[in-house]
C-alpha cells in the first residue's frame, strides 16, 4: 500500500511499512522513513508506484484548465478527492486524484486552502483583483527586463532618465526603474554611475559631483524665487572720497573697497568702505529669506552660486564709475601713521576703481615694496600707504612677522573647450600667500570687523562672532576673544553680498549707525538658529569645494597626460604634488621621512571616486631638515 501525503509545504509518496492505526510508518521515495500520523495523509493507493505517481500527476495537472476548474467548482468548501470524482465522472484513479489535488495547490489564487486537502473556490470579485494585481506584476517585470536590456545595451531607458538624480543619490530600491538599474549594474559589473555615464545619462564625471551637491543642498532647483526687487533710500549723505578695490578677476560681488584722502594739518583719512544691502531689504523679506536659504556664495573652479540673485548683486557691488551705498569705517592716522581718530558712517561712496590682482601684483609685490620703490603706476601711492598702515596694524595684534612662504592655487575652467573627459580646461596658478595685496586687505578688513564687533558689544546690541579660545573656533553671538588673531572680538561684517552672517550684522550695524530697531533682539532664537545653520552649511560648501578642486587636479594631470609627478612625502604613505594642490596615499611606498622628495608612477586617475591610483617609482632627495608643518599644510581630505 503506497500514501501520498504533505510535508513541510510539498506532496510526497511513500511506501507504508507499518500501519500502526492512529500512526504509519512509511518509506519515501528517496528512502527515507518517516512517521506520519494517519490525518495527514491525503491518500492511500494500490497503484502506480509512488515515484511514478508524482511524475505522471505533475504531467496531467499541467493540462488541467483552472480556469474551467473553477467555473464548475461549487461555491462551498470541499475535497480534493471529491471534487476529482465529480470532474472526472467515475471514480478517480490515484493519479487523477493528485493531479487535481496539486493543481488546485497551485493556483491559491483561483482556490483558497481550508485545511489538508480541501479547497473552496475564491469570490469572483476577490479572484478579479488577484488576477489584475498578477497582471499588474507581470507587466512590470516586463517592464523590468526591458530597461535592464536597454541598460546593458548602453541605451538609457527614458522611464528611467526622468528619475535621473534619485537613482544616482537617493535610489528607492522598490521602484521598478532602480530595480533594473540595480539589475543592469550586475549584469555589466559597473557601478550605478558609471553605467549611466557610459549610457549618456550624465554628460561627463563633472555633472555626477555637481548635481549630486544639487540635489543635496537645492532639490528645488539652483534658480532663484520670485522676489520684490531691491532698493537703497533715496537720501543719503555723499562721500568726499574716491575709492577704490581691490579683489581677483573673477569677483563679482565686490563687498569692500578703500579710500585715502589728505588731512589737512597732515596725515590721512583713510576709508574702509562694506558695500551695504541691509539698506535695501529688511529682515523678513523674500530676500531675506533666499539669503537665510542659502547663508553664503558657494564656490567652485568655474563657476559660483551666488547668496544673493544677480540683479540684488548688481545693485549693491561696488563697481567703478558710479556711487554705492555703503557702511564706511574712517581711521584720522598721522603721518607716522598712529590712529587718532575714527568713525562710522552710512553713506554713498563715489567707485572709481575695480583693481585686479592680475594687474597690480606684477607691479605691487614683495619686491617694490621691500626694495627702491618699483616702476611708478596709477594707484601706487595709495597702496603703499595701505600696505604701510596693515604692517601696523598687524603688529598692534601681536601677529608681525616675515612673509608667508606657502603657496595658494587658483582654479580656472574654460567652458569653451573640452576633452575626452567633458567640457572645460583646467588652468591652475600659483601665488604666494600673504602677498603686500592680501596682508593689506586683510589688515584692514581685521580692523573694521574688531571696530564693528565692539560697536555693537557697546551698543548692547547682540551679533555674530567668530571667537577662538584653546585652538577651537567657534560661532557665539556675544563679543569674545579671538585668539588665532590676537583681537579682543571679530564679528564678520565685510562681506553682506556673499555671507549671511556678514549680513545680519551688517543690519544691526546700521541699526547702532542710524539709532533704528535692530533686526535681532539680546537672547534673540531666531539669531541662535542663523548661527547654527551657518556653520553647519558653511562647513558643507567649504567640503564640497575642496571635492571640486581635487577633481579639478584629477583632470589637470590627465589633461597634462602626467604619467609621472614629482611629489613631497607628508606622513606615512602620504604625498603631495608641487604643482597643484593634490594629496593622495601611494599604497606602495617604502616608509620615508616627511620632507622627502619622491617620483610616481600614475597609473590611474578615477574622476567618480575622485581618486588616484599612483606606484612608487625612486626618491629624489631626502630632507636636510624635518619639516613639522607638512602635516598640518594639507589641501583638504584624501
Amino acid at each position: 500500500m503506497f500514501v501520498l501525503y504533505e510535508e513541510d509545504g510539498a506532496f510526497k509518496a511513500g511506501t507504508i511499512l507499518a500501519d500502526n492505526e492512529a500512526t504509519l510508518q512509511v518509506e519515501n521515495t528517496h528512502g527515507k522513513r518517516v512517521k506520519l500520523k494517519r490525518a495527514n495523509v491525503l491518500l492511500e493507493f494500490l497503484e502506480p508506484a509512488p515515484a511514478e505517481l508524482l511524475r505522471r500527476a505533475e504531467a496531467e495537472a499541467e493540462e488541467l484548465d483552472i480556469e474551467f476548474l473553477w467555473e464548475v467548482c461549487g461555491d462551498e468548501e470541499f475535497a480534493f478527492a471529491d471534487f476529482a470524482a465529480e470532474y472526472q465522472g467515475h471514480k478517480p484513479t490515484a493519479v487523477e486524484s493528485a493531479a487535481v489535488l496539486l493543481r488546485l495547490h497551485s493556483a491559491p489564487i483561483w482556490f483558497h486552502r481550508k485545511g489538508k486537502g480541501r479547497f473552496r473556490k475564491a469570490p469572483a470579485e476577490i479572484l478579479q483583483a488577484a488576477l489584475a494585481g498578477l497582471e499588474k506584476k507581470r507587466q512590470q517585470a516586463a517592464l523590468i527586463e526591458h530597461m535592464r536590456s536597454e541598460l546593458v545595451d548602453g541605451r538609457l531607458p527614458s522611464e528611467l532618465g526622468a528619475l535621473l538624480p534619485q537613482a544616482l543619490y537617493r535610489p528607492d530600491r522598490n521602484r521598478n526603474e532602480i530595480k533594473a538599474l540595480e539589475a543592469a549594474c550586475v549584469d555589466t559589473g559597473l557601478s550605478a554611475p558609471r553605467l549611466l555615464l557610459k549610457c549618456g545619462a550624465l554628460g561627463s564625471s563633472y555633472d555626477f559631483h555637481y548635481n549630486r551637491f544639487l540635489f543635496e543642498n537645492f532639490p528645488e532647483g539652483a534658480g532663484f524665487p520670485s522676489f520684490a526687487p531691491a532698493s537703497w533710500p533715496s537720501v543719503l549723505p555723499r562721500a568726499e572720497v574716491a575709492a577704490f578695490s581691490i579683489d581677483d578677476a573673477s569677483t563679482t560681488e565686490i563687498d569692500d573697497a578703500f579710500s585715502v584722502t589728505p588731512r589737512a594739518g597732515g596725515g590721512w583719512r583713510i576709508g574702509i568702505h562694506i558695500a551695504a544691502p541691509a539698506l535695501g531689504f529688511v529682515r523678513g523679506t523674500e530676500l531675506d529669506a533666499i539669503a537665510r536659504r542659502r547663508l553664503s556664495t558657494i564656490y567652485m573652479p568655474g563657476g559660483k552660486l551666488t547668496m544673493l540673485p544677480d540683479e540684488v548683486v548688481q545693485t549693491f557691488t561696488l563697481i567703478a564709475g558710479r556711487e554705492c551705498p555703503a557702511v564706511s569705517l574712517y581711521l584720522d592716522i598721522t603721518p607716522g601713521l598712529a590712529i587718532v581718530g575714527q568713525e562710522s558712517r552710512v553713506e554713498l561712496v563715489p567707485i572709481v576703481a575695480n583693481l585686479r590682482h592680475h594687474d597690480i601684483e606684477p607691479l605691487f609685490n614683495d619686491a617694490s615694496v621691500h626694495g627702491e620703490g618699483g616702476p611708478d603706476f596709477t594707484w601706487k601711492r595709495e597702496l603703499t600707504l595701505l600696505w604701510d598702515l596693515a604692517t601696523v596694524l598687524e603688529a598692534g595684534r601681536g601677529k608681525a612677522g616675515g612673509n608667508e612662504d606657502r603657496v595658494d592655487f587658483g582654479f580656472s575652467v574654460d567652458w569653451t573647450q573640452g576633452s575626452a573627459d567633458g567640457p572645460g580646461l583646467v588652468s591652475i596658478s600659483r601665488r604666494l600667500r600673504g602677498s603686500p595685496l592680501d596682508k593689506l586687505v586683510a589688515e584692514l578688513m581685521i580692523h573694521a570687523n574688531v571696530t564693528w564687533g565692539r560697536l555693537l558689544d557697546e551698543a548692547g546690541v547682540p551679533g555674530l562672532y567668530r571667537a577662538q579660545g584653546g585652538g577651537k573656533v567657534r560661532m557665539t553671538t556675544v563679543a569674545a576673544p579671538h585668539e588665532g588673531l590676537g583681537v579682543e572680538c571679530y564679528a564678520w561684517s565685510s562681506s553682506p553680498l556673499r555671507r549671511y552672517v556678514d549680513l545680519v550684522n551688517q543690519w544691526q550695524i546700521v541699526a547702532v549707525l542710524q539709532g533704528g530697531t535692530p533686526a535681532f533682539a539680546p537672547r534673540s532664537a531666531d539669531l541662535m538658529a542663523a548661527l547654527r545653520d551657518f556653520e553647519l552649511t558653511y562647513a558643507d560648501y567649504a567640503e564640497f569645494q575642496r571635492r571640486m578642486e581635487r577633481y579639478w587636479c584629477l583632470r589637470w594631470l590627465r589633461q597634462h597626460q602626467r604619467g609621472e609627478v614629482d611629489a613631497t612625502v607628508v606622513r606615512e604613505n602620504i604625498v603631495r604634488l608641487g604643482e597643484i594642490p593634490l594629496m593622495f596615499r601611494v599604497p606602495s611606498m617604502p616608509l620615508q621621512l616627511p620632507g622627502s622628495q619622491v617620483r610616481l608612477v600614475v597609473e590611474h586617475t578615477d574622476l567618480l571616486d575622485v581618486e588616484v591610483d599612483a606606484r612608487f617609482q625612486r626618491v629624489l632627495a631626502e630632507p636636510e631638515t624635518q619639516d613639522d608643518s607638512l602635516a598640518a599644510d594639507a589641501f583638504g581630505p584624501l
